[in-house]
């Protein structure tokens, strides 16, 4: 029997996870400790991921996944021991408490301290992501668990130190927090300082934020979950996938409502017969280099006449005095009401005549305002999401008996990504998408060019890998993109935008000529230990390149390709 390479084992693995995790929704429940949650553990045990570091070692926790995880499930998740993914959101007259965690635009509602519903309306890329942060997070309580209690059964002295700050009022004197890290230190398995570090990141999010209960609770509740387990079955973790959840995955619902909206706005706004411009980013670069400058006035304007990147980074202060100037100048926010949690924004840019634009800004403003561009910037999807709401946005538009295509002259897709051949900041342009764990294969018209970024960054062309998660990546999988495919990075959503894009010209619904942009930066470099996703948000690093990119994709919208 022929021996499988590593790369080989890994794929295994995540296809075998994908497997019974589909199995699992359509079977309508399972729990994480029993045999088939085990099973999903075990895929993760040989995949190893690069973002949970330590998983695999008995001896610690890992502390920096743990961080990751928590940023983006629910606060209470450690205490629940029912947890329901639904697509039906019927709480808006009920009294229970929706939490949007830290890191995800995903809506969780607290039914009780044990029992959480998950609204799950960005398709199956967001059941494998709960699925795997579940599995993770189950795997470290067990570790958590077996540095609870000593050789004869009873609760170790670290542990009824950790009880007694869990269960104290008033907060810990400076003194008493150090004494009580140290002490989750040795629970942990961990070094002082890393401990630390935790604690004051997940403290720091807790008081801004109330996305979590702390690092305290946190593992004091993962550890006590496991014990109640064992002393009753009635307080074993199951998660349920409702009958529903299955029925809209694949069948794009949320997608329909989304673009709906969106092309009804067009119509009522008279834009609808304008060259329109996609454009999948953040909500805030756009915006912020059309308006930005103009909402400035004397030192601060002055300062961002040498440096506009240092200029765009010290906005984040303005975005009431922005947002107001570009509502009277073009811009129309469409929040999302369709529960596909991808906001959107209009700009006409007919109506930028009059705005002080940045002098760093080669904005073409000289063709007659009917023939200027109309931009359309949705936020990021997640995941297979990108097809489902790309699929419906290109599709013609009815409305009073009449059918009508949008005029779509360019898409432009830009985000962030895992870069395989540089470094965290360098930019990323896709010559092709290979989809992980499919023969989906796309060769990418790409209309940008390393020429186009003058230098001012490094910049990588060459496939990217569009993975199932990031959280189902390891280094062997990894380096297979790299060495076979000539890959630069990896990210989850390109392929899927390029497939329904592709399916669009072969439908006729858009030309075939229409311009596709695909820019990334560089958030991490996950084949480099302590650069993953898991080490936190990149800060202010991430401001030039987000800038850049969206800088030369306007221009090149703007003077219409030219």
């Amino acid at each position: 029997m022929q021996e499988l390479s590593k790369s080989q084992l890994a794929r295994l693995a995540i296809r075998e996870f994908k497997i019974i995790t589909d199995s699992l929704a359509i079977r309508g429940f399972y729990r994480p400790s029993g045999r088939l949650g085990k099973a999903l553990e075990g895929c993760l045990r040989d995949l190893s991921p690069e973002i949970y570091g330590s998983m695999n070692d008995p001896r610690v926790v890992e502390i920096k996944g743990l961080e990751y995880v928590i940023d983006r499930l629910p606060q209470g998740i450690e205490q629940a021991t029912k947890i329901i993914l639904t697509d039906e959101d019927q709480f808006d007259e009920t009294p229970f408490m929706a939490i949007e965690p830290l890191r995800r635009r995903r809506i969780s509602y607290r039914i009780s301290d044990r029992e959480l519903c998950f609204i799950v309306s960005r398709g199956i890329s967001e059941v494998y992501d709960i699925v795997t942060h579940m599995a993770f997070l189950n795997i470290e309580a067990r570790k958590i668990h077996r540095r609870m209690l000593d050789d004869y059964g009873n609760p170790r002295m670290e542990w009824k130190a950790l009880e007694r700050v869990v269960n104290q009022k008033n907060d810990l004197t400076v003194t008493e927090l150090d004494s009580a890290i140290w002490n989750l230190s040795i629970i942990l398995g961990r070094p002082y300082h890393e401990t630390r570090e935790a604690y004051d990141s997940l403290e720091k999010n807790r008081r801004e934020s109330q996305s979590n209960n702390g690092l305290f609770s946190l593992i004091y509740n993962l550890g006590w979950r496991i014990e109640n387990e064992h002393r009753s079955k009635d307080d074993t973790l199951v998660i349920y996938f409702t009958p529903s959840l299955m029925k809209i995955i694949g069948h794009h619902r949320y997608g329909k409502i989304w673009a709906s909206h969106i092309k009804e706005r067009l119509f009522d706004l008279g834009l609808s017969s304008r060259p329109l411009h996609i454009v999948s980013a953040n909500l805030h670069s756009v915006v912020n280099l059309f308006y930005g400058y103009a909402a400035v006035t004397g030192a601060e304007k002055s300062a961002g006449d040498k440096d506009l990147y240092g200029f765009l980074c010290g906005l984040r202060h303005k975005k009431d005095e922005i947002i107001a100037l570009a509502q009277s100048h073009g811009l129309v926010s469409l929040p999302d009401r369709s529960g596909a949690n991808t906001d959107c924004q209009i700009i006409d840019t007919a109506l930028l005549d009059t705005v002080d634009l940045h002098p760093d800004l080669g904005f073409d403003l000289s063709r007659e305002k009917n023939e200027r561009p109309v931009i359309l910037v949705m936020d990021y999807a997640f995941g297979a999401q990108a097809f489902e709401l790309m699929e419906n946005l290109l599709k013609p538009w009815s409305s009073n008996s009449e059918t009508s295509l949008l005029h779509v002259g360019s898409i432009s897709i830009m985000g962030k990504a895992g870069i395989l051949t540089g470094e965290t900041g360098d930019i990323m342009l896709a010559t092709a998408h290979v989809c992980e764990g499919t023969s989906d294969n796309y060769i990418v018209e790409n209309d940008l060019a390393v020429e186009d970024f003058n230098g001012e960054l490094a910049v990588y062309t060459g496939p990217m890998a569009t993975v199932l998660g990031t959280s189902l990546q390891n280094r062997d999988v990894l380096e297979m993109f790299q060495k076979d495919w000539r890959a630069v990075g990896l990210e989850m959503e390109g392929g899927h935008y390029q497939k329904a894009i592709s399916a669009a010209i072969i439908k006729g619904f858009i030309p075939s000529n229409t311009r596709t942009l695909y820019a990334y930066y560089a958030s991490d470099n996950p084949l480099k230990t302590g650069n993953t996703l898991a080490a936190g948000p990149m800060g202010d690093e991430g401001v030039k390149p987000t800038y850049l990119i969206t800088k030369v994709i306007l221009e090149k919208i703007m003077a219409d390709f030219k």
